[in-house]
């Protein structure tokens, strides 16, 4: 039942400031390490061979430190907490919700919320590019911070879920396709993308499930046009649900990207309904994975 117990307490507290304001939080001290690495190491020459040894010593430092918490005497309640903060289901809802709070007051506070969970460019953003893009993060960050986390505990146990988060933060430091990071993260980038594999396919079946719309056509047709190997399949499943257009054009550091329409047919004015539509399909997966932990336990 840690699992259970776990998510449950992810769903009540979320992030409480008033512990992340006194202690530092597990994710920051593994971007103070994944950072540390990168100015140590990103330099000279060889630098995808120096990506890979890092990369291996990230997933050994992540299997090693959950091993140890694993076996302390009486670990449950530590590996309850840990589990709680690994997880990112209220935060995520949070930071989603937050976005159509903003666009129903004005676009630029729509803006300045989506720019908190988007890297795209925002400032010439509409009402639903804005929709459009907070329906997406809630559909991609659903597979990463949620149900990949679930995933790789189910198989792994602890060592799993903290050896998963601590790639997956280097995926989002250095795996970059970018002049510093081409070399040096590319390691990180598709050892993330390995293990978001399943975990990704996984959140595509749980939201179509949840929502009693099951035809796997427009997801295998959508999916392998994304940008990304796992993203746009938790996109391509939400997309039809909610019956709304994702992906498709945008910006990235004032250069336009034309990136082609996921579920196209859909519509292509999304609003703050939509994005609200979008948290409630998170809390369908949400309590369908809780199901799952339960009886997991239970046999």
């Amino acid at each position: 039942m840690i699992l259970a117990l776990a998510m449950i307490l992810d769903a009540l507290l979320g992030e409480p400031r008033f512990l992340w304001d006194r202690v530092p939080h597990p994710a920051v001290l593994m971007g103070r390490l994944v950072g540390l690495c990168d100015r140590r190491f990103n330099r000279g020459q060889s630098l995808k061979a120096r990506g890979v040894l890092v990369t291996l010593a990230l997933l050994a430092v992540g299997l090693a430190v959950g091993w140890v918490i694993q076996i302390l005497p009486d670990h449950g309640v530590v590996e309850v907490g840990m589990l709680a903060i690994l997880l990112a289901q209220k935060s995520l809802v949070e930071h989603v919700r937050a976005v159509a709070t903003g666009l129903r007051r004005s676009l630029a506070d729509g803006r300045a919320a989506v720019a908190m969970i988007v890297g795209r460019d925002t400032g010439q953003m509409t009402g639903p590019d804005v929709a459009r893009a907070a329906i997406e993060s809630a559909a991609e960050n659903l597979s990463d911070g949620v149900v990949a986390p679930v995933f790789w505990y189910l198989v792994l146990g602890l060592p799993g879920i903290v050896a998963y988060k601590l790639i997956n933060t280097a995926d989002s430091m250095i795996g970059h396709m970018t002049p510093r990071y081409r070399e040096f993260g590319w390691a990180s980038a598709r050892l993330d993308d390995v293990l978001n594999l399943i975990p990704a396919r996984l959140t595509a079946l749980l939201i179509a499930l949840t929502h009693g719309w099951v035809d796997p056509a427009p997801i295998l047709r959508d999916a392998p046009k994304h940008r990304s190997p796992n993203a746009g399949w938790p996109e391509s499943a939400l997309a039809p649900v909610l019956n709304v257009a994702l992906s498709g054009p945008r910006s990235y550091d004032g250069i336009r990207k034309d990136y082609p329409w996921v579920w196209p047919e859909g519509r292509r004015d999304p609003g703050p309904d939509d994005i609200d539509a979008a948290a409630n399909a998170l809390w369908r997966v949400w309590v369908a994975l809780l199901a799952v932990a339960v009886l997991t336990a239970l046999f």
